[in-house]
């Protein structure tokens, strides 16, 4: 089956592509000729997805997937939220993003935090959505190489090490993107089964 993964994050499709491990071929943007920026103006992870998967099925008619994630930080009220990667503006800079988060966390001792991702899937014309969670905290320094985004300062629940001290198959094990991904692999094997 072939599905079209609606980014242009080169980190979201070598993730994706470790995570489906052959069982479809996925199809970036580039490869169906969408070279534009897909839109993201919902005020929800959900919404987002849902807006960029269509967008791709509207425009070029393909089976399609597409994500959005968000750091959800309990002290700061869920921020940044469906505003992560342009937290510290439209520059997108996950150096600016990270310090600036570090920066509203000084003074709290509550550094409980969530990531959170929403994949719709449009197959056939045919809207569903799924959720990945994972549950841990916010470091006070940027620690580890691997990964992106917010990786350096999230310690996942159960583990001593950040997401980007950890390689891409464990992350993909336990992260958020990996929870949803595991959901919508589920789903399609299911359907391809009927």
């Amino acid at each position: 089956m072939k599905l079209c993964f609606a980014t242009n994050n080169t980190h979201k499709i070598e993730e994706i592509h470790n995570l489906l491990s052959g069982r479809f071929e996925i199809l970036s943007l580039e490869d169906i000729g969408c070279r534009e920026e897909l839109p993201e103006n919902q005020t929800t992870l959900e919404g987002n997805s849902l807006e960029k998967a269509m967008y791709v099925w509207e425009h070029f008619g393909v089976s399609c997937f597409a994500d959005d994630t968000g750091l959800e930080v309990e002290a700061l009220h869920g921020e940044p939220g469906v505003y992560s990667a342009r937290y510290a503006g439209l520059q997108r800079k996950a150096e600016d993003n990270m310090n600036l988060l570090l920066k509203n966390l000084q003074g709290k001792t509550n550094r409980k935090a969530r990531f959170r991702t929403s994949i719709t899937l449009i197959l056939n014309g045919k809207v569903h959505q799924f959720e990945g969670v994972v549950n841990g905290h916010i470091d006070e320094i940027h620690r580890g190489t691997k990964g992106f985004g917010y990786d350096p300062l999230f310690v996942p629940d159960g583990h001593t090490r950040t997401f980007a001290e950890m390689d891409i198959s464990e992350k993909g094990n336990i992260s958020h993107r990996g929870k949803a991904i595991e959901a919508l692999v589920a789903f399609l094997i299911k359907e391809i089964a009927e």
